[in-house]
């Protein structure tokens, strides 16, 4: 389309270039949203669920002993949790989370009962004894009841209750968002994580149970059921503590890692084991290539788990889950476009990248989820430049941007359980490789990755801790990039002309002091621009462009041919990097596919 602005030029607008999406995808509703999120409405559930509220914040979790009873016939689930805590201010009502229809039946301290009331799926418990700071002491929690089934796992959590093709039970639980309250009593935030788990779970003689951690016992009861017992000797979030129940055979290796030998194991169906041996190599190719560029495994106490689930999969820590039908790519697809994503198993890759970024490097508010999936889905290049080489990596990552959708910012709402948009993908993982392009130093790069997963091992973290140490690590303004990217759904544009013997240029579609540089190409000839908001300027002597190119009118603007991505966007004739298939580019400027950015230039009356 074209613009007039009086006086001066016309402006065309060209499709983002090298990056999948294009301006034309940018209408008026999304520059109205693009500082300024929808309005969404909570209630007191929504921030009971996601708020340190005074009833979570004067107790720190120690330990939980959860022991769960599954009966998989009437669906029906029954247990304890004993829940050890240190106490860090006086207080005498804490909140407990389950949600219903699950109901707690007793609360205990030292073997005296305590009083409780229930507000929709928080538990309020009056203690009995002063709460001194530095103390600690445990209560224990007994509920029961029919779970919440998952409808479409794991995106819409709670119980999977299948079965096999043989006919046998096949069970499994997830619960990322919608909170493991949905099935057990905990303190269902993700600011606070248990020192250590203990896992106890009772089910039918003939099928297996499987948690996270190490199998520590095996003890057979007098009803027919046997109990599995598992013990998590890391912290570990909620959400990574899984139920895992089948007819499975299990196998085994040691990986010769960075801390050492780790410990593999490898639970599937019975009528798998084959097929799971041979495609399950793929777990020490996934640990050489994250150990290289994350660092050590985080979690080599409690070893390393893959187990088959009747859903696509989950990254439950030290228990990866999995159901991706033995086969490359997610589903069979390749998500990226560019044959790369054929090359490995989507759910292998994925979620277990999630053991650095998720279980090791944990959001404290899941309006922060893009530190677990941007860094993850980045690690998908990784894996692909580890093992294919750099060019294949670079490949891939530019493919994930047909992904995106710029629909709302990528952060969420803070304090109300509310994540941002599923750009925390695909988007947030093309920023992080635009600014791998910035740090122009691929050792330094790998050491800023690294240093993350040292620095917050094990930890709890913000997007504002994140942002900061990168920015430190790198030496970089990264600031706007992050504002830009995160917290609004434009795509940084330069916006460029030709007059005289000078090109000029400037950042649009970007936040208050946008300055990122970025690397074009000129006439055959690499540089890089320093852009801001305001125009700058640079001398095309020596680039191999006519002083007055820029009253000729020439103009190839390097959009996409005809056809529509998944998100409407042009996609036809683009290749496997980013760029115009159609033949040789004759646009005069064009900038580096590795950015993800947009190009538009303005041509002169």
């Amino acid at each position: 389309m074209k613009i007039r602005i009086p006086g001066f030029c016309h402006v065309v607008l060209s499709g983002i270039i090298f990056c999948g999406v294009s301006l034309y995808g940018q209408n008026e509703e999304q520059h109205r949203t693009a500082f300024h999120p929808p309005a969404y409405t909570f209630d007191r559930q929504d921030t009971l669920r996601g708020t340190i509220t005074p009833e979570r914040a004067w107790w720190d979790l120690v330990y939980y002993d959860l022991d769960v009873r599954v009966d998989i016939e009437n669906r029906f689930i029954s247990g304890t949790n004993e829940i050890r805590y240190r106490v860090l201010e006086p207080a005498l009502v804490m909140q407990i989370d389950l949600q219903q229809p699950l109901e707690i039946t007793s609360i205990e301290q030292q073997g005296i009962p305590l009083e409780f009331t229930r507000e929709g799926n928080v538990f309020f418990v009056r203690m009995n004894q002063s709460q001194e700071p530095g103390e600690i002491h445990s209560i224990l929690v007994t509920y029961q009841g029919i779970p919440r089934a998952a409808v479409r796992a794991p995106w819409d959590g709670g119980f999977s209750w299948k079965e096999d093709k043989n006919g046998n039970p096949f069970v499994a639980t997830s619960n990322q968002g919608l909170g493991a309250s949905v099935r057990w009593p905990c303190k269902d935030h993700m600011y606070d994580e248990p020192d250590s788990m203990r896992i106890s779970i009772t089910v039918p003689e003939g099928l297996m149970a499987v948690a996270n951690g190490q199998l520590t016992g095996k003890a057979w009861n007098r009803n027919s059921t046997v109990t599995w017992q598992w013990e998590v000797k890391n912290p570990i979030n909620n959400y990574g503590v899984n139920v895992n129940i089948g007819d499975y055979a299990h196998f085994s290796e040691v990986y010769q890692g960075e801390k050492g030998p780790l410990q593999c194991d490898y639970y599937v169906l019975r009528y798998n084991l084959d097929k799971a041996k041979e495609h399950f190599v793929q777990v020490p190719q996934m640990l050489g290539a994250f150990e290289y560029w994350f660092g050590p495994y985080p979690f080599y106490e409690d070893g390393y788990k893959l187990v088959e689930v009747p859903y696509l999969g989950m990254e439950h820590q030290s228990s990866v889950t999995y159901g991706n039908h033995y086969q490359n790519g997610y589903l069979g697809r390749d998500l990226s476009g560019t044959g790369w994503g054929l090359k490995f198993d989507f759910i292998i890759i994925h979620e277990s990248g999630h053991e650095w970024f998720a279980n090791s490097i944990t959001y404290r508010d899941i309006a922060d989820m893009w530190i677990h999936e941007s860094f993850t889905n980045y690690s998908e290049g990784l894996f692909v430049e580890y093992h294919y080489g750099k060019q294949a990596g670079y490949e891939y990552l530019r493919g994930i941007r047909r992904n995106i959708l710029n629909d709302i910012p990528v952060i969420g709402v803070y304090g109300v359980n509310h994540e941002g948009s599923g750009d925390m993908y695909a988007k947030v993982a093309s920023m992080l490789h635009t600014i791998r392009q910035l740090v122009n130093d691929d050792e330094k790069w790998r050491g800023m990755l690294r240093g993350l997963n040292r620095d917050f091992y094990h930890s709890t973290v913000t997007t504002e801790e994140i942002e900061q140490y990168m920015i430190e690590y790198t030496g970089l303004d990264l600031q706007p990039v992050f504002d830009q990217y995160l917290r609004t759904v434009l795509i940084p544009t330069l916006e460029y002309y030709f007059e005289g013997a000078h090109l000029y240029y400037r950042w649009i579609n970007a936040v208050s002091g946008f300055n990122m540089p970025v690397k074009v190409r000129i006439g055959g000839r690499e540089l890089e621009l320093h852009p801001d908001t305001s125009w700058g300027r640079e001398a095309c002597k020596g680039l191999g462009i006519s002083a007055d190119h820029g009253s000729t009118g020439q103009f190839s603007n390097g959009q996409f041919s005809n056809g529509q991505s998944r998100n409407g966007q042009s996609s036809k004739g683009l290749g496997s990097n980013g760029q115009n298939s159609n033949g040789p580019s004759t646009d005069i400027l064009t900038i580096h596919p590795d950015y993800f950015v947009g190009a538009m230039q303005m041509i002169g009356d």
